[in-house]
């Protein structure tokens, strides 16, 4: 008995001192850092929080009381304010409170009226600010045209939004902001205005925010913070000179009343350690993120040959950091990129949180390129077989991996960069992308922007409404422009090899829903290899695979589409087997003489008819592949899991859970929106897409979406070579099969209406490779 008690004894002695050692901090707007922060005597500011956890005995938790934080400077964590896996440090709200940390400042404004419904207020000498939140929304810069929600692109554009004419109208452009569309729409670009010349013509820089430079859309342009502008309720101007802000309030908003607060920081929260002295096991939970600053015009860096360019920052930034977590947070309108995970990171986790209307990426995994073998930064540059680092793998530790985002409703990013998306994930090793919710963003739901260094799993996510305002892209996008990737010099047989050096570990897509209306449901791009591809509901744009390797895709159902193979090599080794498909397949640009397509195309389902299973027999595809009714359960309702007895099952379909798609937390469970099971509008072209003969060559116009990816055009423009003989003597000036003519003797061939005017060519420009060639005839 006396055995007993001491047992006891020591068990109650043991938690007593677990909860003595376990520090409690407290920090409430209303506190005063000369206090002891304590929960009857709180600090004031997080800086003082930070400092006195510092000091504390781990575990440590610092508890927020609601209001609003707003941050001087952003809050930087090192290894130094660690904790350890037994005893973490957690930064969090009290209980049920909704604390706010702010890069922002609150604005003390005297309104008066200016004209013309436009209100005007002085502010301090020191306000720099790019973005003008009221009672917490997000206001617009004064712009041309107009902001219209409904509107898919840029929320209204016009081609003459900096002209020479409009820009007449503006007595000094200065800080103003140009914005258009790449002109192949593959995302958009930014200019800083900084004057007029003599001649009263804009001066402007950037543009640098596309690793795939071009010209601006001619259509999709819309400038802002012009003062001439300010004319629509809801915008706002600040003149920096006179320090002077106008707004022009929406009808029903009571000035008197309305909390105005403005931008000053980039980041809120950085986490800065290394890979020998990580910052450790730091919990950031049930804290909401507002007001960080724009960041477009620092994009700059490349990813790789990627098309993509990015700022490396974010207003939670990371690097260096070891088993660190956000959870349960919400992260509201942020400028520039929401989460962004630098170089070496290691159990990174984003879990239960909400982000919506970032300027940028939601989230952004990147690693440094100095990891990267033999690497290259432009679509254009090639490395040499003879030259490369046939090592696989990264050269150092220093890239994100074991990295996960869990459970989040990530939704409406992108608002200002259109080449970014809600998860992007370049240099990086094994991150996992799980049960999340994406939708209504300008373009891929999900980017993988390389093939450094896989082992990447997409699973149980809902991902939709995306490719909004851009083009020939997907809800999923990847590119694999690795070292193997337009290698020069590389024997016959060795780039099915070489694909795997970068590619160490097969990428996974499973149990996922897709749907892009404007684009493919998953789309493989350059190179994109080694990935495992099963499970997938595609509801819409159907599955491309581009030029790549060691790709198997199955037991997927493609709902009124089909596979897009493009360019494949001879020997890719893909396996497509087991699919169920609703339509004929749909290539370009595959090798006219290839007699087999990858490893194996068969056993496949078409819920269409005979012909289509049968339509690519010639290329060894679905000798044993059936066509019929597929028996699904409730296609209106989006269950398309097959009836017992469907023919499906007897080729080795499975069924898989049609109700696990996406976020499960119930608090953005019940917010979050799902996908439409209607027929998705496929675009059809009105060009004729017949082959001519044009002196002795065999051309047609470019066409359809899929020519336009194969090829890498700026939309359904040029004339396609079909064929051309060797003896051809523009043959013998250097014009190729797979060329598409953009011009002839400078004038511009649209189309082969146009090209066929033309009877006595002197010189052409054509589009190789997706490069510009010049040719002299």
């Amino acid at each position: 008995m006396i055995g007993r008690m001491l047992a006891l004894a020591v068990i109650l002695a043991g938690l007593w001192a677990a909860t003595a050692s376990a520090a409690e901090l407290y920090v409430s707007p209303s506190g005063d850092d000369a206090n002891p922060g304590t929960l009857e005597k709180p600090v004031a500011t997080l800086p003082k929080a930070q400092e006195l956890a510092r000091a504390v005995a781990k575990p440590a938790t610092v508890y927020l009381r609601e209001g609003t934080y707003y941050l001087a400077a952003p809050l930087v964590f090192t290894a130094d304010n660690s904790g350890t896996r037994e005893a973490p440090v957690v930064w969090c709200g009290y209980q049920k409170e909704q604390p706010v940390i702010s890069g922002g400042v609150r604005l003390k404004l005297d309104w008066k009226p200016y004209q013309k419904g436009i209100m005007q207020a002085q502010v301090p000498d020191d306000l720099v600010t790019d973005q003008l939140f009221v009672n917490g929304e997000r206001q617009i810069m004064a712009r041309y045209p107009n902001f219209n929600a409904n509107e898919r692109i840029f929320n209204g554009y016009a081609g003459d939004a900096f002209s020479p004419t409009r820009a007449a109208r503006w007595a000094d452009p200065r800080g103003g902001y140009m914005h258009a569309m790449h002109q192949a729409m593959w995302g958009g670009m930014h200019y800083r205005i900084l004057g007029k010349d003599a001649q009263g013509k804009l001066r402007y820089e950037g543009g640098w925010q596309n690793n795939r430079p071009a010209g601006q859309h001619g259509a999709y342009r819309f400038v802002e913070n012009i003062f001439e502008e300010l004319d629509s309720p809801g915008e706002w101007f600040l003149n920096s000179t006179t320090h002077t802000l106008y707004f022009y309030p929406p009808t029903g908003l009571d000035l008197t009343k309305a909390v105005a607060e403005g931008v000053r920081l980039k980041h809120l929260i950085e986490l800065r350690g290394t890979a020998n002295h990580p910052v450790q096991y730091i919990t950031f939970r049930g804290l909401t993120f507002r007001h960080a600053a724009r960041t477009f015009m620092e994009n700059k860096e490349p990813l790789l040959r990627t098309d993509w360019t990015t700022y490396r920052g974010g207003a939670l930034f990371f690097t260096g950091t070891e088993d660190c977590t956000v959870q349960d947070c919400l992260l509201d309108q942020l400028g520039g990129n929401a989460v962004f995970v630098s170089n070496f990171n290691r159990r990174f986790t984003l879990r239960g949180s909400h982000i919506f209307k970032a300027g940028a990426n939601g989230v952004a995994f990147v690693g440094d390129p100095q990891a990267v073998r033999s690497p290259l930064f432009n679509y254009g540059q090639r490395n040499q077989y003879a030259r490369i680092d046939r090592t696989p793998g990264p050269k150092s530790a220093n890239y994100p991996a074991e990295c996960l985002v869990d459970d989040c409703l990530i939704h409406e990013t992108g608002r200002v960069e259109k080449q970014t998306a809600p998860i992007e994930i370049d240099m990086a090793q094994d991150i996992t992308v799980r049960h999340c919710s994406i939708y209504d963003v300008p373009r891929a739901g999900i980017n993988i922007g390389d093939g450094c260094w896989g082992g990447h799993v997409i699973e149980d996510c809902d991902i939709f409404n995306t490719v909004l305002e851009t083009g020939d892209h997907g809800s999923f996008n990847s590119w694999g422009r690795d070292r193997y990737w337009g290698l020069n010099g590389a024997p016959a047989g060795e780039l099915s090899k070489l694909a795997l050096l970068d590619a160490v570990q097969p990428n996974v897509l499973r149990n996922n829903r897709w749907r892009c209306d404007h684009g493919w449901d998953i789309d493989l791009d350059d190179g994109s290899s080694n990935y495992e591809i099963y499970n997938n509901l595609l509801l819409c744009g159907g599955l491309k695979l581009r030029e790549g390797f060691h790709r198997h895709a199955y037991n997927n159902i493609v709902v009124n589409n089909s596979l897009h193979p493009h360019v494949w090599y001879r020997d890719s080794g893909d396996v497509v087997n087991h699919n169920i498909f609703m339509s004929a397949y749909r290539p370009a640009a595959m090798p006219g003489d290839l007699n087999k397509w990858g490893q194996e195309v068969d056993y496949n389902f078409f819920t269409t008819k005979e012909a289509d299973r049968k339509a690519f027999a010639s290329k060894g595809c679905d000798a044993n592949s059936l066509s019929g009714d597929a028996m699904f359960v409730d296609p209106a309702g989006g269950d398309y899991r097959v009836k017992e007895g469907s023919p499906a099952m007897k080729l080795g379909f499975k069924n898989f859970a049609m109700d696990q798609f996406g976020v499960q937390k119930p608090e953005l469970k019940v917010i979050a929106k799902e996908p439409s099971f209607g027929i998705g509008r496929e675009a059809t072209s009105r060009r004729d897409g017949r082959t001519r003969d044009w002196l002795g060559v065999k051309v047609k116009n470019i066409v359809g979406q899929g020519e336009i990816s194969a090829y890498g055009t700026a939309g359904e423009r040029g004339v396609l070579v079909v064929a051309i003989g060797d003896e051809n003597p523009l043959a013998k000036a250097g014009l190729q099969k797979e060329d598409v003519i953009l011009q002839v003797d400078g004038k511009a061939t649209d189309s082969v209406q146009e090209l066929l005017r033309i009877q006595k060519p002197a010189r052409a420009k054509v589009w190789r490779k997706q490069m510009n060639v010049e040719i002299q005839f």
